[in-house]
C-alpha cells in the first residue's frame, strides 16, 4: 500500500511539472486607455529638469516641418536647420508656461520612441495618437488636437469624385509606416493595400506618379499636401461612409516616459493654459507658414 501511495504521488507530481512547463504565462496587457479628459492639476508638479527635449520628425506638414531660416518663429535644430509648424508652436508654448527652455531634436518618427525610452529626449510632440500599443511603453498626456481621417487623392485622377470608402475599391491605397492610419486601409472592401511608406513626402510623390492611388491622412496634412502640391485633393466623407474610429483614434497627444508621471501631469496643467481660439490660430499659421516645397 505505501509503494502503492508513493507511486501515485510520484505520477500526479510528474503531471503536474509537465503540466507547469508546458504553459506559457499570459502575454503582457496595454494599460487601459486614459480618459478623453484628464482634470489637470491646480499648479504644475515641481519638475527636476529644465530643458524641455521634444522629438518629432519635423517631416509632416503642418504638424512640423524642417526649414532653413527661423521665420515665424521656427526653432533651430542642432543640424543648424530650423523646425516650424503647429507642434512646434505647442511645445513652445507649454516650455513657456512651465518656465523650462524648449530644445527640439529632430528624429525619424519610428525612432521618437525608443529616444523617448532611453532618455534621449523628454517628451513627442509630434501628431502622435495615444494608442493601446503605444501604451505598453509610454505614457499620454491631454489631447491637444483633433481632427478627422480622409484619403488624399490625385486632383484630375480616377478617385477625385469618390464620396464613400466603397468607391475605392481595387484602389491602391497606402499609409506611413508605424501609424494607425495604415491600419485602417483594411476598412475599405477590395482595396489593394500597398506597402506602408516612411513619410508623408514619399506617400505625396508616389501619389504624383501614380504608383499609388490614395493615402490615409489626418485633414490639416491632407490640406498641407494640396497647399504644396496643386495637382492634389483629398475625399472627406459623410455620415457613415468613411473609416469608422472614435474621436481619440484621431487625436494627438504628448507621449512621454511611464516613469514621468509629474511630466505628464505639469504637461496637462500647461496644456490647459492653451484655448481653443489660440490653438486654431497655431493651425491657421502653419497651413500659411509652411514651405511650398519640402525642405
Amino acid at each position: 500500500m505505501k509503494k502503492l501511495l508513493a507511486f501515485t504521488l510520484a505520477l500526479l507530481l510528474l503531471l503536474s511539472l509537465a503540466a507547469c512547463g508546458g504553459t506559457k504565462p499570459p502575454a503582457p496587457e496595454a494599460p487601459a486607455a486614459y480618459e478623453s479628459y484628464q482634470e489637470p492639476p491646480a499648479s504644475p508638479p515641481e519638475l527636476e529638469l529644465t530643458v524641455l527635449r521634444v522629438g518629432m520628425e519635423c517631416g509632416y506638414a503642418p504638424f512640423n516641418w524642417t526649414q532653413m531660416d527661423d521665420s515665424n518663429g521656427a526653432v533651430r535644430l542642432s543640424d543648424g536647420t530650423y523646425a516650424g509648424g503647429y507642434d512646434v508652436e505647442i511645445a513652445k508654448r507649454v516650455a513657456e508656461v512651465l518656465g523650462l527652455e524648449l530644445e527640439i531634436q529632430k528624429v525619424d518618427w519610428e525612432g521618437l520612441p525608443p529616444s523617448l525610452t532611453s532618455d534621449r529626449i523628454d517628451a513627442i510632440i509630434a501628431g502622435m495618437t495615444d494608442n493601446a500599443d503605444r501604451r505598453l511603453t509610454l505614457s499620454f498626456s491631454n489631447r491637444y488636437y483633433t481632427s478627422d481621417l480622409v484619403l488624399v487623392v490625385q486632383k484630375d485622377g480616377a478617385y477625385a469624385n469618390a464620396t464613400s470608402l466603397a468607391d475605392f475599391k481595387d484602389a491602391i491605397v497606402t499609409g506611413q509606416l508605424g501609424t494607425l492610419h495604415y491600419g485602417f486601409i483594411d476598412q475599405i472592401d477590395g482595396v489593394k493595400k500597398a506597402d506602408p511608406m516612411q513619410d508623408f513626402i514619399t506617400m505625396i510623390s508616389a501619389l504624383s506618379t501614380g504608383r499609388i492611388d490614395a493615402y490615409v491622412s489626418e485633414r490639416p496634412g491632407a490640406i498641407s499636401a494640396q497647399i504644396t502640391n496643386p495637382e492634389l485633393s483629398y475625399i472627406s466623407f459623410e455620415g457613415n461612409a468613411g473609416f469608422d474610429y472614435d474621436a481619440g483614434e484621431a487625436s494627438i497627444s504628448i507621449g512621454v516616459r511611464q516613469s514621468d508621471e509629474d511630466l505628464r501631469q505639469a504637461l496637462n496643467y500647461a496644456l490647459a493654459q492653451i484655448s481653443d481660439d489660440e490653438r486654431q490660430t497655431f493651425m491657421e499659421n502653419a497651413l500659411r507658414n509652411q514651405p511650398l516645397v519640402a525642405e
